[in-house]
């Protein structure tokens, strides 16, 4: 068995070698965009499919013409290189044509969240200086409450594109849509002065605490991300499909998806929004090879009612980020995929990891300068030597991922000077270096013969491990134990502080399986002292009807961290673990009281 696996390995040379070569960062100054791929495309494979989206079919020549089109209308508008607009809207054809647009004349996009309202809409706005709103009618309602509050234009500045037909245009805004339809179709001569240094768009992160700040995507960086994943991860032809249901304003769809499309020539099935229901059928019915994934898609998938035939699809290969090792080879057998390049990377890092081996429970490997070094999370911070340098971790262990900054690596950061320079450790290993400092904890793992490579698992987000009683808990290796439940959907898991304790008590919101009335709280108390350390069980458990996410399924923790154990603040049950008992039982007010006494014993 271990000779086949080595052989499987020794198959990834040729390819891995071509991709290196091909990964090298090329000079900013090197004329290429995503644009350009895009009419580079329409020339190679013109009337090939380049993408679905409900009832439109389109091939490349045609979605070359709608983004030509939007790129005329915006330059009517006044638009040209190196200003910066806010796009909002959901996955659909005229997003993608009109970021292409945009792109093709060097105009820069900031991708809005769908979910954003009131404070952080208007900040993600102005952030970035945009100097129009593009907005789809479907989100109408948000721009709504606030174009107002906004330093634009009314009637002038906010661009309305219409979706199911149903609104039209408010007055404050200007129909864009219509005045694309009848614009030039011609591919813009501004395309062929657009640069690799050129920034693309500026794509938000997540906001999970405090408000979003908006990432750098270079043009150089999304085509490097695009190529990697067209012919590095998913090793697309033409004649392969991708599927595509995660939001397009992410980097996650945008850059492998889309770019690995652009890269390759292969078309796209694109999806409004992620539906368990309808994904094995359209999978199906549209002959889909490919898949780009988030980890907690992949958990309602494995979630979903099991059918003897879910692996008989013509999807073989998936690319994405955060399949936890509790579900990657029940998802794997049960949807008959082959290959899984599980990917790391953050929208404003420097540095990127990918599963190319394809070798199971691993993010992958990477052609960076990369440290893993100690960190404190009892204090959250890094733990240095007696000459302030940081201490690399043996391997193995878990420590702080750092990405070297180099001409090659070049952390792009954000539009905020001061929140870029946040992210930097200068003299980290030794003087005057300076790496990308990631915020996440992980660890070397040994997949055997991988060709000299190191290969990287993801551990938890610095803040998302605590301590509780003189041990590290990892708020995601726990959640993974807990999801194997069988009456547990998905859970989110969390450090809450105690008065009067070190550290911060393990809690844990619980969503249950639509066919569960109640928890077994004997079971579940059971199940989880066998699992896992005594100082990794859950000291509470609150039951909640949904577990709140991001658009890119990234479970939400802030608003859970401050409510804690208050059960004033909580609409459902809440249980707990009292100090040197087995089992759970109600969190009432006498006990809630005793707590904050600091006699609970904790």
């Amino acid at each position: 068995m271990q000779l086949i696996k080595d052989i499987s390995t020794l198959t990834h040379i040729p390819g891995l070698l071509r991709l290196k070569k091909g990964m090298k960062p090329r000079p900013f100054e090197v004329i290429d965009s995503p644009g350009g791929r895009l009419e580079a495309n329409a020339l190679r494979f013109k009337d090939r499919s380049a993408l679905i989206f409900e009832d439109q079919h389109l091939t490349w020549s045609e979605l070359n013409a709608v983004a030509n089109r939007y790129s005329s209308a915006m330059k009517a508008e006044g638009l040209g290189r190196g200003d910066n607009v806010s796009v909002m809207m959901e996955n659909r054809v005229e997003f993608l044509a009109l970021l292409m647009g945009l792109n093709k004349i060097g105009v820069t996009a900031g991708l809005l969240n769908t979910n954003l309202t009131s404070k952080s809409l208007i900040h993600c706005i102005t952030v970035t200086h945009s100097k129009k709103c593009i907005f789809g009618e479907e989100v109408m309602d948000s721009l709504q409450d606030v174009y107002a509050e906004l330093p634009l234009e009314r009637g002038q500045d906010f661009l309305f594109i219409a979706d199911s037909g149903d609104k039209s245009a408010p007055q404050w805004s200007k129909d864009l849509g219509s005045a694309a339809e009848s614009a030039d179709a011609e591919d813009p001569v501004e395309t062929s002065a657009s640069t690799l240094g050129d920034t693309a768009f500026y794509i938000y992160t997540s906001g999970t605490t405090g408000l979003p700040k908006a990432a750098v995507i270079s043009n150089r960086r999304y085509l490097i991300s695009g190529d990697m994943a067209g012919t590095g991860g998913l090793k697309c032809k033409t004649h392969d499909r991708i599927y595509l249901c995660l939001p397009l304003y992410h980097a996650t769809g945008l850059l492998l998806g889309v770019g690995a499309a652009l890269a390759t020539g292969a078309s796209m099935f694109v999806r409004r929004k992620f539906s368990a229901s309808n994904f094995l059928n359209e999978i199906r019915q549209h002959n889909c090879t490919h898949m780009i994934y988030i980890g907690e898609l992949c958990r309602y998938l494995v979630n979903s009612e099991h059918k003897t035939d879910d692996a008989n699809t013509p999807l073989r290969t998936i690319m994405g980020n955060g399949l936890r090792p509790d579900i990657w080879m029940t998802f794997k057998k049960r949807y008959g995929i082959s290959r899984i390049c599980e990917f790391y990377g953050a929208s404003e890092g420097n540095v990127a990891f990918a599963n190319l081996m394809n070798k199971d429970l691993t993010v992958g490997m990477t052609s960076a300068e990369v440290s893993l070094v100690q960190y404190d999370v009892d204090n959250d911070e890094i733990v240095r030597d007696n000459q302030g340098f940081c201490i690399p971790v043996m391997p193995g262990e878990a420590g702080l991922l750092l990405g070297k900054i180099t001409p090659d690596t070049v952390f792009e950061g954000y539009t905020d000077k001061a929140a870029t320079e946040g992210k930097v450790l200068r003299s980290a290993l030794q003087k005057d270096d300076a790496w990308f400092n990631t915020g996440d904890l992980m660890r070397t793992v040994d997949v055997g013969y991988a060709l000299g490579y190191d290969h990287y698992q993801f551990v938890d987000r610095v803040g998302d491990t605590f301590r509780w009683k003189a041990e590290n808990v990892s708020t995601n290796e726990v959640g993974e134990i807990i999801n194997a439940f069988p009456e547990v959907k998905f859970c989110n898991v969390y450090g809450v502080e105690v008065p009067g304790a070190d550290g911060r008590a393990g809690m844990v919101s619980i969503t249950l399986n639509d066919d569960v009335a109640e928890l077994n709280l004997e079971a579940f108390a059971q199940f989880v002292q066998d699992a896992l350390p005594s100082y990794a069980v859950p000291v509470f458990i609150r039951v909640d009807s949904e577990i709140d996410v991001t658009g890119t399924f990234k479970m939400l923790k802030g608003e859970l961290r401050q409510q804690g154990f208050n059960i004033d603040s909580i609409e459902g049950p809440v249980f707990v673990m009292k100090s040197g008992e087995k089992a759970y039982s109600v969190l009432d007010d006498v006990y809630l009281q005793t707590i904050n006494k600091t006699e609970a014993g904790f």
